[in-house]
């Protein structure tokens, strides 16, 4: 290639071929008409044909630098025709090494993975002869080469920091990993904790800090006319008797068993809480129908008063229920429905404990008018 002549005027390296593979391991040297005369042993590895006597183009794509056209008369050519040139020569004709020097190159296997490779030419003499040398690397494709290829330290030169690149990047991924099972540790130790926050350590029910949230939330989305909700206030009749008589352990059993109920006849939407001793709050959302929530009131009420066996010993109580409609209170704070619902309560206690009371609407009146329900 007499277009490459100038090229070799000057001083050029003269080494062994063996001396080179040793020290540029993924090394090419081409003669001048572009036909490789030798490899290094890495480079040799990723190809499954030997490389000597064979043309760059049969086993590597050029990628850059973009080769020029062979000779001007091809620009006459019809575009499909160039492009079948250009890339018969790219896959086995002669490639213009004076295209390669100077520039950054970058070729790619034409075998399975296709792995990129990418360097610099200069032109050089090896075992006597006048040739080009270009030394390549896989730059950031190198833990995908490695694994690809199955390379060891031994593939490469003893002065190439790849591997100890290879070795820190493993590193941190192996730290990386660490500290995502740490975040997530931490996550769900934040997730328990919240939950405990907002749980009855004794019944497992929600407490009185996650109704406050629930109950907010829902009457917040009752007011812009979303969905309606109830609230129900119950409150355990006789149970201070069985605390008294029984012990605390007894208490603690019914505690556990009325708990049990609640969730057993409310919906997974809705929530029960403890918001003291024996006191509960269910928030029952969409509820809007009197007569319903008095027959779940009676329900409730029926399977508490089941008499049980504590230990062997019979336990009985009773509970008392009052319950008030957002759709009654339009525009009520949770503050208010919460009072209006004790008032309910209150009044189940007045007419003789063990039943259900569904709070009116307020009165629109004077402050006495309706008072009379409580009676």
């Amino acid at each position: 290639m007499m277009c490459c002549a100038g090229v070799w005027e000057g001083s050029v390296l003269a080494v062994d071929a063996e001396a080179l593979g040793r020290l540029m391991p993924m090394a090419l040297w081409l003669d001048r008409t572009g036909i490789i005369r030798g490899a290094g042993p890495a480079l040799e590895k990723l190809c499954a044909d030997s490389l000597p006597g064979q043309r760059l183009g049969a086993q590597f794509e050029v990628l850059r630098p973009r080769l020029p056209e062979a000779t001007s008369a091809s620009e006459a050519r019809p575009a499909d025709d160039r492009a079948k040139a250009v890339a018969g020569r790219n896959a086995g004709a002669e490639v213009d090494l004076a295209g390669l020097l100077g520039a950054r190159v970058y070729l790619r296997l034409r075998r399975a993975p296709a792995t990129t490779l990418r360097g610099v030419a200069v032109p050089a003499r090896v075992a006597g002869a006048d040739g080009l040398i270009l030394n390549l690397t896989f730059g950031i494709g190198l833990a995908d080469a490695v694994r690809d290829h199955g390379l060891t330290t031994s593939d490469f030169a003893v002065t190439d920091l790849a591997m100890e690149f290879l070795y820190l990047q493993e590193a941190k991924a192996l730290v990386m990993g660490e500290l995502h099972a740490l975040n997530a540790r931490l996550q769900d130790a934040r997730r328990t904790a919240e939950a405990q926050a907002m749980s009855d350590p004794l019944t497992g029910l929600a407490n009185r800090r996650a109704l406050d949230q629930d109950l907010a939330r829902a009457a917040a989305v009752a007011a812009r006319g979303g969905a309606p909700f109830a609230l129900a206030h119950l409150d355990l009749d006789h149970f201070k008797a069985v605390n008294d008589l029984l012990g605390h352990p007894a208490g603690d059993f019914m505690l556990g068993r009325v708990a049990a109920i609640l969730r057993e006849e409310t919906r997974r939407a809705d929530l029960v809480a403890r918001v003291g001793g024996d006191e509960f709050v269910l928030l029952l959302r969409g509820a809007h129908d009197p007569a319903g929530l008095m027959a779940l009131g009676a329900r409730i009420i029926a399977r508490i008063e089941e008499p049980c066996l504590h230990e062997g010993r019979p336990c009985r109580i009773s509970a008392s229920i009052g319950i008030v409609l957002s759709a009654s209170h339009p525009g009520a704070d949770p503050a208010q429905m919460l009072a209006a619902a004790d008032v309910a309560l209150y009044a189940s206690k007045r007419r003789g404990r063990g039943c259900c009371t569904v709070a009116p609407p307020p009165p629109t009146g004077p402050p006495d008018d309706g008072a009379d329900w409580l009676d």
